[in-house]
């Protein structure tokens, strides 16, 4: 005689004995427990592996999209960049009354050229071996320690912004020669026991060797005698520019027609960028800082003078107008500087720049419609997902259902 269970076991979750058999409660013997608990298994792990598999899909087709999304926001960037130099060519920054000639985009090779024009001095020196005598010029010691001219050291995107940031400093300063240690620059001038230079050493024995005989001073900068810029660089920033307060009229506001500071308009190599000095610095810390300080750039002359109170290490205004130092004015007519910063990128024509808009725009839509793709595929991913998902819910509910019923039927014989 048995006694019935107080606690039934599923037979839908718990494998039974092969040899063991079960009467329900009407006395009739099941023997298929075994066998439906073990489909309700393997359907459960079919269905978490249909779950597994397309959860994997949508997580690749975001992992595509973000990339493409990065790709287009690097695009838009270009194309705007290329939008805001356009503009800048097509319509000059100044007004129709001031002299807007050849204000086209100014190549290395013609700043080389303009260079080159200055036979007697140092920079032209120095230009003309680096372009007829390359070979000669890698073979003196002396010469590795040169970093360049300042007028190729750095690039200004609009042309109008170049000649009033070199009309600032002056040809003597644009044609000045940049050593990195004070070492090398010692080694451009030797003197005799006299103390006078002696002709045949240096770069004066260099320029008489072939020819070209120095004549007058030269500005020679040695990039670890200067002091650096001791704030910090602007976040993120590929160009690490300077991170500048914005000057502040007395009532707290930014000045306005204040475009920025020249010091960060200068756009740099990437070689140049970086551990120029022996202590690490580079270009924009070093020879940029002091050449050109805190010197702001306004779009007007009118804007300039309103904004006096928050100027302090001068400013010049795209107009024409110049403030030299804090109280000390450059006036009259500008200058025609024949020696410039180069462009950052030679374009031939503004077709050129279009051109390469072009290019862009396609790419751009080529990644627009690659989205829209990922985004209908994670879409329908989704979907399935969801259908899988809800069809999974709905077997663990049956499932449910079922080992209930069968623990409230069965009975186990002793």
């Amino acid at each position: 005689m048995f006694q019935p269970s107080k606690q039934p076991v599923s037979s839908a979750l718990v494998p039974v004995d092969a040899n063991e058999t079960y009467i329900d409660a009407q006395g009739n013997v099941q023997s298929g427990g075994f066998i439906q608990a073990g489909s309700i298994i393997r359907n459960s792990q079919k269905l978490q592996d249909g779950l597994q598999v397309l959860g994997m899909k949508i997580k690749q087709h975001e992992d595509n999209l973000n990339l493409l999304n990065t790709q287009k926001t690097k695009l838009d960037d270009s194309i705007l960049g290329l939008q805001d130099i356009f503009e800048k060519y097509k319509s000059s920054s100044m007004p129709k009354n001031c002299k807007t000639d050849n204000l086209q985009p100014t190549s290395e090779e013609a700043i080389n050229e303009q260079i080159l024009q200055h036979e007697k001095s140092a920079a032209g020196l120095l230009c003309h071996l680096k372009t007829h005598h390359g070979t000669q010029a890698s073979n003196l010691s002396w010469t590795k320690d040169i970093v360049g001219i300042v007028a190729t050291l750095g690039k200004v995107e609009d042309d109008n912004l170049s000649r009033l940031f070199s009309e600032y400093l002056g040809v003597e300063t644009m044609l000045a020669i940049v050593c990195r240690t004070y070492e090398g620059a010692k080694a451009l001038e030797i003197y005799n026991s006299d103390g006078c230079i002696d002709k045949s050493s240096g770069l004066h024995g260099l320029g008489a060797s072939i020819g070209r005989a120095l004549n007058g001073r030269f500005i020679v900068m040695c990039l670890e005698s200067l002091r650096p810029y001791a704030g910090k660089f602007v976040l993120d920033d590929p160009q690490k520019r300077l991170d500048i307060l914005n000057p502040r009229l007395p009532n707290g506001e930014c000045p306005a027609g204040f475009l920025g500071f020249a010091v960060n308009m200068i756009n740099i190599d990437g070689s140049n960028l970086f551990c120029v000095t022996p202590s690490g610095y580079g270009l924009r810390e070093t020879l940029f800082h002091n050449l050109f300080s805190r010197l702001q750039v306004y779009q007007t002359r009118a804007e300039m003078m309103k904004a006096l109170p928050c100027i302090s290490d001068g400013a010049v205004s795209l107009d024409g107008g110049m403030i030299r130092t804090n109280g000390v004015f450059s006036l009259g007519n500008r200058e025609d500087v024949d020696v410039k910063f180069p462009s950052p990128v030679e374009f031939d024509s503004y077709n050129e720049i279009e051109r390469q808009m072009r290019v862009l725009k396609g790419e751009k839509d080529k990644i627009l419609g690659d989205i829209k793709r990922e985004q209908s595929l994670m879409d329908a991913a989704k979907f399935s997902f969801n259908k899988k998902k809800n069809e999974f819910l709905k077997f663990l509910a049956e499932s449910s259902s079922y080992a209930t019923q069968v623990n409230a039927s069965v009975m186990p014989l002793n």
